[in-house]
């Protein structure tokens, strides 16, 4: 059974498909088949920074003209390498349906390969957060500022919360205390997990004993990029610290990548950057990571545990408005300051950034907002 790499972020732009892309070339060197598929079915563009030219076969296509999942695995230039294109001009690609998402992760299970590395969206959808479930060892993607640091935190506390959600099914005793804690969001959010564990303990102590196990499976791997200098990897161990207390959660660190303006020429030049330059630093990190992958012992959750089981009417709609949600952003923010990941300054540096990110968001606003004035003008002169 080929073994499944999810790589997701909580924001994009922390070099997610970098790493994707660049690391399922550097296992194909090493003599590993490896299937890499487009998930970020919302804004697909993985094809580019392969240099793959985008064909009829793909995601959208498979979807809609209901053709057989082994045409859409298409051959790349690199050796031992396949390519799934993903397809952002199909409509409705980052809503589908329940079964559509059944189907796809059984066909994705069943590919006949060493590794499918998962090149996921950014953010915390559900369909982003059940692709990441499909592997207790997925990669998580961060860089030191503060808004990336906040946004990995997170994307893990989100996929905590799914597979606690996934663990008490309706209708046991720990989905009613889940519930009520659910009617007051506030409360629910500022709960940290080893504290709802205890309480979930006293209620439903066999299914507690289940998450508890689960959450011992669950070993998600982190990557930090785009470090400017050796200081800014502290940052990968003050967010394992925040994991660690505040959501019972333990994640190992799989490794670093320092900025490299090499990245932007290659990108240019439609090549990875471990075949433009591979004797780069950031090339040599890649490789180190592609290193450990393959040394690592690959696990899974248990047999009872169905990514494809998840229902829809649990705690999703919160899962998926998380990035959105003031309360739960708020609470991310207080678990990372308290453990010391975020600091007051980079905290102050954060509002500012944001600050600043509106007043250009109202800027276009009133620019497009003009536009559309003169242009209704001109057409009732017409």
């Amino acid at each position: 059974m080929a073994q499944i790499i999810p790589v997701a972020s909580g924001k994009g732009g922390v070099g997610k498909s970098l790493l994707s892309a660049n690391l399922a070339i550097a296992l194909g060197q090493q003599g590993k088949k490896v299937v890499l598929a487009d998930l970020d079915l919302g804004a697909s563009n993985l094809h580019l920074v392969i240099g793959q030219r985008p064909g009829p076969a793909s995601l959208g296509s498979w979807f809609t003209e209901k053709s057989d999942f082994k045409e859409i695995i298409q051959p790349t230039d690199y050796q031992n390498v396949s390519f799934i294109a993903g397809d952002s001009q199909i409509p409705d690609m980052t809503s589908l349906k329940h079964v559509q998402k059944v189907k796809l992760i059984r066909n994705l299970r069943n590919i006949n390969t060493d590794y499918v590395i998962l090149d996921l969206g950014a953010g915390t959808h559900q369909f982003i957060l059940d692709m990441f479930l499909l592997s207790p060892q997925g990669i998580v993607v961060s860089a030191p500022a503060a808004t990336a640091t906040l946004n990995a935190y997170l994307f893990l506390k989100n996929a905590v919360f799914r597979l606690l959600y996934t663990t008490f099914k309706k209708n046991t005793a720990g989905h009613e205390v889940l519930d009520n804690l659910k009617k007051n969001s506030s409360q629910m959010q500022k709960l940290y997990i080893p504290q709802l564990v205890q309480t979930l303990g006293q209620a439903d102590p066999i299914n507690t004993q289940l998450f508890i196990s689960r959450m011992q499976q669950f070993r998600p791997r982190l990557v930090m990029n785009m470090i400017e200098n050796p200081k800014d990897a502290d940052k990968a161990q003050r967010i394992k610290t925040s994991c660690n207390q505040y959501l019972g959660l333990e994640i190992d660190y799989l490794g670093l990548m320092y900025r490299d303006m090499l990245q932007d020429k290659a990108l240019s030049s439609q090549l990875p950057l471990v075949v433009y330059k591979p004797q780069s630093v950031l090339g040599q990190a890649i490789y180190r990571i592609a290193d450990k992958i393959i040394s690592t012992v690959p696990h899974t959750f248990d047999s009872d545990f169905v990514p494809d089981s998840f229902n829809a009417d649990n705690f999703a709609n919160a899962e998926e408005d998380a990035n959105n949600d003031y309360d739960f952003k708020l609470s991310g923010i207080d678990d990372l300051v308290q453990g010391g990941s975020l600091t007051t300054g980079e905290l102050a540096e954060m509002i500012k950034t944001q600050q600043f990110e509106l007043i250009q968001l109202k800027k276009e606003n009133q620019l497009l907002k003009a536009k559309l004035i003169k242009a209704a003008a001109q057409g009732f002169k017409l």
